[in-house]
């Protein structure tokens, strides 16, 4: 297998999972800032100019975070990252899509790129609090949801590290104060050998 991925970007939270799988991949940084993901060598391989993008063994590709995860989950078993029950599954997908659909694309999009939403240089500030509110609400979401819990379906899942990402860009990157229970995930999950590993790789520890 092979990861196409970017340092700190959402590929993150998949780099995290090939690690708890253990099994051999390769990992590929494409540099998003000076734009390579929209350069022919990239686009070759994924037209959509994103990561995570993940060749799989027999040269096909996925994209699209929510699919690789449960792809990877639901291949390789062993590693337990996918719920048994339907009930957690349901749950694991649906924090899943809400991290990278609402908090990710609605929140932090808005915040790292007030630009893409603002018709004028004088409605950025608007915007990224209008993110930061949206963020906020998805994290007390989250907050409710681990009550009780060590992570998000009872036991470690492909959900939990949408989860971290999300957290990381927050509270690792701005700085900022998460809930109580989902900081206490994130501090779960940063304990993790297979975080550290990542950190470490993508030159963020």
């Amino acid at each position: 297998m092979k990861l196409y991925y970017g340092p700190g970007a959402c590929s993150i939270g998949i780099h995290v999972l090939l690690e708890e799988i253990g099994r051999p991949y390769e990992a590929v940084a494409v540099n998003l800032r000076e734009g390579a993901q929209y350069k022919p060598d990239f686009t070759a391989v994924n037209p959509k100019s994103k990561v995570p993008t993940l060749v799989r063994d027999d040269g096909s590709v996925l994209t699209e975070y929510p699919a690789i995860a449960v792809w990877l989950a639901s291949t390789f078993p062993e590693a337990n990252l996918l719920p048994k029950e339907a009930d957690a599954l349901a749950r694991a997908l649906e924090a899943t899509d809400f991290a990278v659909a609402t908090l990710h694309m609605q929140g932090f999009s808005r915040i790292f790129r007030p630009s893409n939403y603002a018709p004028s240089e004088a409605d950025q500030a608007a915007v990224k609090a209008r993110g930061e509110e949206i963020f906020q609400k998805g994290l007390a979401w989250f907050d409710k949801a681990l009550e009780g819990k060590e992570y998000l379906t009872g036991s470690f899942s492909f959900a939990d590290s949408a989860l971290w990402y999300v957290s990381f860009w927050w509270a690792g990157r701005l700085g900022k104060e998460l809930p109580p229970n989902v900081a206490a995930h994130y501090a779960r999950m940063n304990a993790r050998p297979s975080v550290q590993r990542v950190l470490k790789a993508e030159g963020l520890a």
